[in-house]
């Protein structure tokens, strides 16, 4: 298994089940001791925001406030640079704890050594 995952969501409230495995997965990670990056981009941008997640529903899924609560605890919660900006988002915004970083970070993460990267 490598050491470190890095997940970039692109799903948001338009594409719930995609959205909600991608945060399922990373809490598990997190919770298993893995060192886990998520990247918020396209519609999951508006998670970043206070009360967002709340306002997502999916039957028979992890309420996503929990799911979102568990990586800023353990692991780390990055909004995409571009994204923020088109959706009017500056980091004063956002939920404590998460950054707002561009793609040369999400590379380097990405890239780095023993790790694994997935896009949902």
């Amino acid at each position: 298994m490598a050491k470190k995952l890095v997940i970039k969501v692109t799903a948001g409230a338009d594409a719930p089940e995609r959205c909600s495995q991608a945060f399922t997965v990373a809490a598990v990670a997190v919770a298993s001791g893995v060192d886990v990056s998520v990247w918020l981009t396209g519609e999951s941008a508006w998670f970043a925001l206070p009360g967002r997640a709340a306002e997502f529903e999916l039957p028979h899924a992890a309420p996503l406030p929990e799911l979102i609560e568990s990586l800023l605890a353990g692991g780390r919660l990055t909004l995409c640079t571009q994204c923020a900006a088109r959706r009017d988002i500056t980091e004063k915004d956002v939920l404590e704890g998460v950054r707002i970083a561009g793609a040369q970070v999400f590379v380097q993460e990405a890239l780095a050594d023993d790790t694994q990267a997935l896009v949902y």
